[in-house]
């Protein structure tokens, strides 16, 4: 790491495990022995010590204010290696839990590893934080028995802070003069009036704060007391904000609950839902689809399957193909906004909702609309699989254009609404498939046949009415004549 060499051995290492998307982290050193901090706007890695901190991988994205900054924390989720162990590059330290993933995290230089400072479980580690501590004599193990991190070592001084200081300029001490503040003053009722003008909302917001509106003075029309000349009031006294409602303590006392700490993925999840909801103006288009056909279709390629010793074919895995086909008809809503165009997309990856018990995930099929249903049978169960474990790299979740969420065949679900997974445009909610009694061929005559709602959640910044109208349409044409999807 002293060398040029050892540099570009650093940043492969970092970099082979998909950690950076939009920016290169890489590392900086500042003073004293074994401190290293992240430095984001540097492009080498330094190191003046033969002892070395061990950093904590970081997923950077640089699409929201509110991603990068979960994302440069994280949690050792548990360490390979123990204390006094000999290391060597390329082998796993341990396994760090970012925001969306669990990452391996490996040594870069041959060693002893002195001093673990962050054990299993630590969590809210930031970037800059000294997680262990390297050396590369064995003998220098035991001197960093007792060794903690100084508060100097947690949180080096940049160049910057370091700076001398310029010198106070001596001034003539002046008596600061405060602007008066605006305060309403009572106003003298006139001896032949007794009734008080005001507005609806300024004698609520009187009630609700004890104020005698006698004693205040209306700036509004022919003197009447507005809601503003109630919060001058409250301004004046010092009562800005009202006072907090009084909690029934003997109701909070007979509660039984247990408060779950949020993990990564719980966080951003929140966030970036919150941010869909507050941000895109989502409008909803519900559609039923007959799919008899399609389960015909199934079964005679799942006999194939099965003869060919390969994976069982879903129903989940047909609307994945049927939806890639229908974005490529329909090329508007496989789409994103920004402040400037619409951005386009060429490529159709689709992300799949898959629940497991540390969340939700959504892993994403590349380039669905080219492969084949035994293909993407294969993905989707491969990728649900590490969802589960809870092993998914950065490209495995990545890069998806549209989003396909299945309540319906898991837990039976008939119809909902799904949240648009931002910087997407629309969102496929999947119902379960339902029997219904349908007119026959003849007059008089009735039949069974098997339909299934699906609902596209469309952004209308992007989609507008008719193109995610159309876009159902070309979805239910290769639901109801699977065959099609094979051309």
């Amino acid at each position: 790491m002293r060398r040029s060499g050892r540099h570009e051995m650093c940043l492969k290492s970092l970099h082979s495990h998909g950690i950076f998307n939009a920016l290169s982290v890489v590392v900086k050193i500042y003073q004293g022995p074994a401190n290293l901090v992240l430095d984001l706007e540097t492009s080498m890695a330094f190191q003046s010590s033969p002892m070395e901190a061990v950093l904590v991988p970081v997923t950077i994205d640089s699409r929201t204010r509110s991603e990068v900054f979960l994302q440069i924390q994280g949690n050792i989720a548990r360490w390979l290696k123990k204390e006094g162990e000999k290391v060597s590059p390329g082998e796993v330290l341990c396994e760090v839990e970012t925001d969306k993933a669990t990452v391996e995290m490996e040594c870069m230089e041959e060693g002893y590893l002195a001093k673990i400072l962050r054990g299993d479980g630590s969590s809210g580690i930031k970037v800059g934080e000294i997680i262990a501590i390297t050396v590369e004599e064995e003998e220098d193990v035991p001197k960093f028995k007792d060794y903690s991190v100084s508060t100097s070592d947690a949180a080096p001084s940049t160049e910057a802070s370091s700076a001398p200081t310029p010198p106070k300029k001596e001034v003539s001490e002046v008596p600061a003069i405060s602007p008066e503040p605006k305060v309403s003053k009572p106003s003298q009722p006139s001896s032949g009036e007794d009734r008080i003008f005001a507005s609806p909302l300024a004698r609520k917001l009187a009630e609700d704060h004890n104020v005698s509106l006698s004693n205040i003075k209306g700036t509004g029309p022919d003197g009447r007391i507005v809601k503003a000349d109630i919060e001058d009031h409250l301004a004046s006294r010092g009562k800005e904000v009202s006072p907090p409602p009084k909690v029934d303590t003997t109701i909070s006392a007979a509660l039984d609950f247990t408060d779950i700490p949020h993990t990564q993925i719980r966080k951003v999840t929140a966030l970036r839902l919150l941010q869909s909801k507050q941000t895109i103006p989502h409008y909803y288009l519900t559609v039923d689809t007959c799919v008899d056909k399609l389960m015909e279709l199934r079964s005679q390629l799942n006999s194939l399957q099965e003869a060919s010793g390969g994976k069982r074919i879903s129903v989940n895995d047909l609307v994945i193909k049927a939806a890639a086909l229908a974005l490529r008809k329909v090329p508007q809503c496989n789409s994103s906004w920004t402040n400037d165009y619409i951005r386009q997309y060429h490529n159709v990856n689709i992300n799949v909702a898959v629940q497991t018990d540390n969340g939700l995930y959504v892993p994403v099929i590349k380039d669905a609309d080219k492969k084949g249903l035994s293909k993407i049978a294969d993905e989707v169960k491969h990728l649900a699989q590490k969802a589960k474990e809870n092993s998914l790299k950065p490209e495995d979740y990545e890069g998806g254009t549209f989003t396909v969420s299945n309540l319906g065949g898991p837990f039976g679900i008939k119809q909902f609404c799904a949240i648009i997974n931002p910087p997407q445009s629309g969102i496929l909610a999947v119902g379960s498939a339902e029997k219904r009694v349908i007119p026959g061929a003849s007059p008089g005559q009735y039949e069974f046949a098997s339909f299934m709602s699906v609902t596209l959640s469309c952004d209308h910044r992007v989609i507008d009415g008719a193109i995610g109208a159309e876009w159902l349409k070309a979805f239910k044409g290769y639901i109801e004549n699977p065959k099609s999807m094979l051309l």
